[in-house]
Parts: C-alpha cells; structure tokens; sequence
C-alpha cells in the first residue's frame, strides 16, 4: 500500500504520462552484498559500488515497480521481420509479463533489458532489441507533435555491452514514409556516450560525444523537444540543444527506451544488458 500511494503521488505531482520507478541505483549483475547495503558488481561487468534503495520490490516483475501503462515491449524473438510485441496490459502490476529478455533484477528491483548479438530484429533493421515503445493510455500507439514540450527521463547504468547501445529514441511516427529516428542515445563500450542526430527524414546521421561514463556505473538523461524546432538533451545535468530541420515538420514521434543493441554476430551470449532505475515521459 505505502508503494502504491507514492507512485500514485508522484505522478500527480509531475504530471507524468511514463513509466515512474522507485528505485535508486544498484547494480543488477549478481552483487556481492557487503556492509551497509553496499553492492560489489562482479568482474567483467562494470566497475560499481551502489546502495540499494528500499522503496523497489526486487520480488515483482518490472510493472510492479514502474507505471507501464504507456509502454509496450518488443523483444529479440518471435519470427523473422516479426520481433515478440507485449502489450501494455501484459507488462502492468506486480505480476505483469517478464522473462530472460526483459526482468527485474532480483536484488535491486532495477529494470533490466538483455538484447543478445543474435536475434530477430524488424525488416528494417539488422540488430535485436529489448525496448519499449511509447503508447497511449487508451492502447493506441502514442504519435505526438513537434510542437509543444515532451521530455522523456531515464535513470540506467549499462551493466554490459558489446561495442555501441542505444538506450534512448524519438522515433518518427505518421506523416511520410521514412522509417528513421528523429534521434538515438547511443552508449559505447568506451564509456562515451554519443547523440545521434537525423539529418533528415531520407537518412544521414550526425554524431555528437555528450558525455563519459564507465562500464558499470550509474547515469541520468533527459532527452525532448521543445517549441517545434529544437531537441533538448541533458546527460549528467549538462545541457546541450539542436535545431531540428524543417524536413522533420510533417512527422509526427514517439519514444523509445530499452537496450536496442547496436551490433550483431551469431552469439546469443554477446550483447547489450542495461538497467533501468527511472523511467519517465511528460507532453505538454
């Protein structure tokens, strides 16, 4: 009951239309617990030390420690050109869907997306992905305009990761042809953490280095749009903007967060896993 009232607190408070987690970072890869509720992240994923917060229930599935009701699941499997879709209904409460690709980790209530090297992807796409897609409440998919103001914050640490993840979209959605993202947040293995930018709704993508963060350790974001033309990017409290180009103007978007990994092979050991503490989006 005490989890339930602050959710519901919250959102109020904040008028948000996302996913709300309670969770403070820990780290989700097989801790070793140590005094004062200190985890030790094990060799080979990451170097952390976090304290777990108390608030997150570890023992129920993600929607039980997040509102996801505005959010749909695709995952690495199903047919080929036809990744698994879970939807909404499927993902919410404390016994809503999970398994080996999407999960709360068991000692820190996180969030967790595991897409390996090897899985189905989309027709238009060659890498596997266990990421969320923005919805309306009602079950439609969510579809907004430029105009006004959308933000979608995330707190995550990237617990293991091959070469290059995407944790982050605006995605287009209705208006023309094009299949591209308005923009990606990519995270690399380096530790660099690298905006991508459309060039426009045809394709080209222009690379810009936001911030560093290690293998392992735990960081925030904020991406948006705001007043039409420009996208909002804050990475650790650092604040960068960007003009979107009017070839964009006839689009309209939605979000996307999740590990969409960023390189394949024939291994479904190899991949991208990322944790998830925080999660939410806000039009207005």
């Amino acid at each position: 009951m005490r989890m339930r009232t602050l959710l519901t607190s919250l959102a109020t408070a904040t008028a948000v239309t996302g996913g709300l987690a309670l969770a403070a970072p820990a780290a989700p890869a097989s801790p070793v617990p140590t005094a004062a509720g200190v985890a030790n992240t094990p060799s080979g994923q990451g170097s952390t030390n976090v304290v777990a917060s108390p608030m997150a229930d570890p023992s129920v599935a993600p929607g039980g420690n997040f509102d996801l009701s505005v959010w749909q699941l695709q995952e690495p499997v199903g047919s080929p050109g036809s990744p698994t879709t879970i939807p909404s209904s499927r993902l919410q409460g404390a016994n809503g869907f999970q398994d080996a690709y999407f999960y709360t980790d068991t000692r820190d209530g996180a969030m967790t997306f595991w897409a390996p090297e090897k899985g189905v992807t989309t027709p238009n796409s060659n890498y596997a992905r266990s990421e969320l897609r923005e919805m309306n409440r009602n079950g439609t998919a969510a579809n907004w305009s430029l105009s006004g103001t959308h933000q979608m914050k995330a707190t995550l640490r990237v617990v293991s990761v091959t070469s290059n993840v995407c944790v982050g979209q605006i995605h287009l959605g209705t208006g023309g042809s094009s299949t591209k993202p308005l923009l990606e947040l990519y995270y690399r293995s380096s530790g660099d953490i690298v905006l991508g930018t459309e060039n426009s709704p045809s394709g080209g993508q222009t690379l810009h280095t936001v911030g560093h963060v290690s293998v392992g350790k735990t960081w925030n974001y904020t991406i948006g749009v705001s007043g039409g033309h420009t996208i909002d990017l804050t990475v650790n409290g650092s604040t960068t903007h960007y003009a979107i180009p009017s070839s964009f103007d006839a689009y309209k978007q939605y979000f996307k967060a999740g590990s969409y990994n960023q390189s394949s092979s024939d291994s479904t050991t190899k991949g991208a896993r990322v944790a998830f503490y925080g999660l939410t989006v806000s039009h207005s």
